[in-house]
Order: C-alpha cells, then structure tokens, then sequence
C-alpha cells in the first residue's frame, strides 16, 4: 500500500529491488505540450507543468526538453526555460554537441 504525501511524494516498499520504494503519482511534474520536433541530433519538445503541488516553489510553467542521441552509449538531455537565458557554467572539456544522432542505440528513450 502506498502512503503520499501532500507534496505528491509516495512511498510503497516492495519486495522487489528494482523497483523504487520513493516516487511521484502519475499527475505530478510535465507533460508534452504539442509535436516533438526532429533535430539533427535528436529532438527537442515543449513540457507544461501539470497542476500539481509544488516541491521546491518557483516552478516553471513551460519548459523545452532537448534530447540528442550522442553516441550509441551516451544520450544528453537539457531542460530549459525558453523564456529566459540563464548563466551556464561553461567547461573545458564539454562543448555543445554539433554531430549527427547516433545509430544503433544501446537505449531506448
């Protein structure tokens, strides 16, 4: 039996370890508004926040999901607010990605 919390947190122990015993109930966080769209390394598609209690406040109503197939071991996603550019902390060794979507993926998405 699962019990939940006001914020939407649920906690159902199993015996199987597999499976999470902490989640959210399937009407909390986003959902896909609209088309995805195909990118040329992926794809990228907008989310609306489902009327849900808010975790940690100052929640984003709309954000934009961007997926790219890097490799066939390597997916990167970023979830971005497309209203507003915020700072990204910039990295030596990790540049944005320019290449193709990968082929023979060992995942599924």
């Amino acid at each position: 039996q699962s019990i939940c919390t006001l914020r939407g947190c649920c906690w159902s122990p199993q015996s199987d370890t597999s499976v999470p015993w902490c989640f959210f109930s399937s009407g909390y966080g986003y959902k896909v508004d609209g088309s995805t769209r195909t990118t040329q390394a992926g794809f990228e598609t907008t989310l609306t926040r489902l009327p849900s209690p808010s975790l940690f406040g100052n929640d984003i109503n709309t954000v934009l999901l961007t997926g790219e197939y890097q490799t066939p071991n390597r997916f990167r996603f970023k979830i971005t607010d497309p209203k507003t550019r915020r700072f990204e902390v910039p990295h030596e060794h990790v540049q944005s990605f320019t290449g193709s979507a990968a082929s023979n993926l060992n995942y599924k998405v």
